[in-house]
């Protein structure tokens, strides 16, 4: 699960301040929950993706590189106050900001791992944790689709994992109002060239009947 946390999904976010409409990103939160049940239930191991930098912002890179640029003109490091009332840092670590939303939150057993550039396996410890589970398949899930997600899948093509990408459990906000939204265009690069896609509802079926997994994830 890709970046499904307060400053990106949550009234009181980062996104929602900046007037972006998470309501798509609620939506795909709302298909993921039976997911992570159902894959728990089925001894599919999870792992969520934080997106939270140093309190010091010391992994953001250069002051004059592109990641530093565009983030800090998003906010990130500024103080805020949490809806709960409580002190908060924009995309920061340990704080209300990063933590992941509550409808979707981990449970014992999954694993919480933090990066800070768009994909997962860039300076994280999640290809090890990946090949200590002896796994080849990915369920990718999250926000946004064209940049956290498709980022992250692109790098876990390269490292010969198989993705399939569940179009109703991601979300993009940028470009929704295109007659053909980022998400949409993710997608189709990624059934092309990088994974799979499939749907929420095929893996609820797949794990309710282990026998036709194969036909309904669409998987090679």
């Amino acid at each position: 699960m890709v970046d499904m946390q307060n400053d990106f999904g949550a009234p009181g976010g980062m996104f929602d301040r900046a007037g972006i409409d998470i309501s798509g990103i609620a939506a795909a939160a709302a298909s993921t929950r039976s997911v992570l049940r159902s894959a728990r239930g089925a001894g599919i191991p999870v792992v969520y993706l934080k997106m939270a930098h140093m309190a010091d912002l010391s992994d953001m890179g250069p002051v004059d590189g592109p990641h530093w640029l565009k983030h800090r003109r998003l906010g990130v490091g500024e103080d805020v106050v949490a809806p709960d009332g409580s002190a908060g840092r924009v995309l920061v670590r340990d704080t209300w900001n990063t933590e992941i939303l509550d409808e979707l939150a981990p449970e014992p057993g999954d694993r919480v791992l933090y990066k800070h550039r768009y994909s997962g396996f860039f300076e994280t410890e999640l290809d090890g944790v990946l090949r200590n589970l002896c796994v080849k398949y990915l369920l990718v899930t999250g926000c946004t689709t064209s940049i956290c997600v498709e980022s992250t899948v692109r790098d876990a093509t390269f490292r010969d994992y198989s993705c399939i990408v569940l179009e109703d459990c991601t979300a993009e906000p940028i470009g929704a109002g295109f007659s053909r939204t980022n998400h949409e265009a993710s997608l189709t690069v990624i059934e092309t060239q990088f994974g799979w896609v499939s749907t929420s509802g095929a893996v609820l079926g797949a794990l309710a009947e282990p026998q036709a997994a194969t036909s309904s994830l669409q998987s090679p």
